[in-house]
């Protein structure tokens, strides 16, 4: 600290009446021992730096003689950086360009069925391409396919109505004992 600060410190202190002899003797001998941080001791050395720059070294009082406390310095506002990154991103935004390459709900959507949309195309000209010789065996295939399945639904019908048959018996059997 500076002579000359020093010097209207104490001159300040001395000249309020509020505050007693002991604290203006305290706060000299503070003073003359360099026992005050103007930064603190919470605040990391490398905030501790940044914060230098912003703040005047001298500490504020109020009319009492007592140091005002200041606000620490914000890493996040300082960071140059962290700053040109958020201008440029407002930016971006505002002229309505994607950097991030994220699509809303309603992009995807549309997406989604552009995609659905083209597989049926795609199907649809596959089959177009098939001869005709084809298609008729296709046919065939499914009438044959639909028709085991009957004759399969039929035989379990059989079978079950055969094994409910069988299953009252029995029990009209174990009712009757």
């Amino acid at each position: 600290m500076d002579n000359a600060f020093e010097e209207t410190l104490i001159h300040d202190l001395t000249t309020k009446s509020s505050i007693t002899h002991s604290a203006i003797e305290e706060l000299k001998s503070k003073l003359i021992t360099k026992e005050i941080d103007a930064d603190g001791t919470m605040i990391p050395e490398t905030e501790k730096r940044t914060a230098d720059h912003n703040h005047s070294s001298a500490p504020h009082l109020d009319e009492d003689g007592l140091i005002i406390p200041r606000k620490p310095a914000n890493p996040v506002k300082e960071n140059p950086e962290r700053q040109n990154l958020h201008k440029e991103l407002a930016f971006y935004q505002k002229i309505g360009k994607n950097v991030l390459n994220q699509k809303s709900e309603l992009q995807r959507a549309l997406e989604k069925q552009k995609d659905n949309l083209a597989k049926k195309e795609l199907e649809n000209n596959i089959q177009a391409r098939q001869p005709e010789l084809e298609k008729v065996i296709a046919e065939r295939a499914k009438k044959l396919e639909g028709k085991t399945n009957d004759s399969q639904n039929e035989d379990d019908k059989v079978l079950n109505s055969d094994f409910l048959q069988a299953r009252m018996k029995l029990k009209t059997r174990t009712d009757s004992k």
